[in-house]
């Protein structure tokens, strides 16, 4: 049985790591939704195996799959990818799994937070819903319950009291209806340990259709060490990211985070066309996942994530079929911060 918190993290003590510090491991959830993938099912497999393959060359990575489906993930993920079967109704763990803050002491909780498919874009989700439970039961970590419906892929957080989020998605009357913007960034602080929230006005322009999350941060920034984040903002006119990219420029302006820094804004400019999403990316230990979709901006875009991350190997994976189901190597994965269980 899971022990559950009855205080908040912020109370007890815990906040959520950044997504550089170490890791125990990654979680992955396995493609299962047809009605998303349609006939793709089978190349999202493939990969996703891809994106696997490429984090277990870093860190441990465990990939959650419907029961039943153990050998398959073993044929195209490999011996190093370790499978744990429980019921999914979707593949997406950034946002339908666990949470996890540490303490002082370097102790290991969970943070459930509430999901609903993106605004009820898809059913069934109770299965989604209570992953986050079944995990925390299958690593013996405890839990804190989060009365607050949030995605992983809404957010990042510096490590040292920062979350950077979007208006577009958090404030989406399809989340949290009965809370005010107030409300909603104390719900930040309880529950991911933060003090300071800073919020951009918009997520990705192509992130509003049926399969999409009403404007998640991942698609189109990354946060690359503290006091500093990486921005996609296209300089041509022709590149759907452009008014994005400048209306959130202009929220950055000024803005300082937890200790006082104005924000170093690194900008990822892939030229015109349809956003490629490269900051949809997975930092590993050690290691970069970055899409790529064999482009010709390909190049140039993992030479710049290579210079963001110094002492970190950068490895393009296939990133077309994830972004036509919605997301990208950031959306399938969620960091176990290194440390051993906390006691409740």
């Amino acid at each position: 049985m899971v022990q559950i918190f009855a205080q908040t993290p912020a109370d007890a003590g815990f906040a959520m790591p950044a997504e550089w510090d170490e890791h125990a491991g990654c979680l992955m959830a396995w493609p299962t939704r047809s009605e998303l993938w349609g006939t793709r099912l089978e190349e999202a497999k493939r990969d996703y195996a891809a994106v696997a393959r490429a984090v277990a060359g870093f860190e441990p990575l465990t990939m959650v799959c419907p029961p039943g489906s153990e050998r398959e993930v073993r044929d195209l993920c490999g011996d190093d990818v370790r499978s744990l079967a429980a019921p999914l109704n979707d593949s997406w763990i950034r946002d339908n799994g666990p949470t996890f803050v540490r303490n002082g002491a370097g102790e290991v909780a969970i943070v459930s937070f509430e999901f609903n498919a993106w605004g009820e874009r898809w059913h069934p989700y109770d299965s989604d819903n209570a992953l986050p439970e079944r995990i925390a039961d299958h690593f013996g970590v405890p839990m804190f319950r989060a009365p607050l419906v949030l995605e992983g892929g809404s957010f990042f957080v510096d490590g040292e009291g920062t979350v950077l989020t979007t208006e577009q998605c958090l404030l989406n009357p399809n989340r949290n209806s009965a809370l005010s913007r107030e409300q909603i960034e104390q719900g930040l602080r309880d529950y991911l340990g933060v003090s300071a929230v800073i919020w951009l006005p918009v997520g990705q322009s192509l992130d509003i259709g049926p399969e999409g999350t009403d404007g998640h941060i991942d698609g189109i920034a990354q946060y690359v060490a503290p006091g500093r984040i990486v921005l996609e903002a296209p300089g041509s006119p022709d590149a759907s990211e452009y008014e994005t990219g400048r209306q959130n420029l202009a929220a950055l302006k000024g803005v300082t985070d937890a200790v006082g820094r104005d924000l170093d804004v690194a900008i990822l400019d892939a030229g015109p066309g349809d956003s490629k999403a490269y900051c949809n990316y997975y930092i590993a230990n050690g290691g970069v996942i970055v899409p790529v979709s064999g482009v010709s901006s390909d190049e140039a875009m993992l030479e710049l994530i290579a210079g963001l991350h110094p002492g970190r190997e950068v490895v393009g994976v296939p990133g077309e079929v994830i972004a036509f189901g919605g997301g990208g190597p950031h959306c399938i994965t969620q960091q176990i911060p290194v440390g051993p269980p906390a006691s409740v």
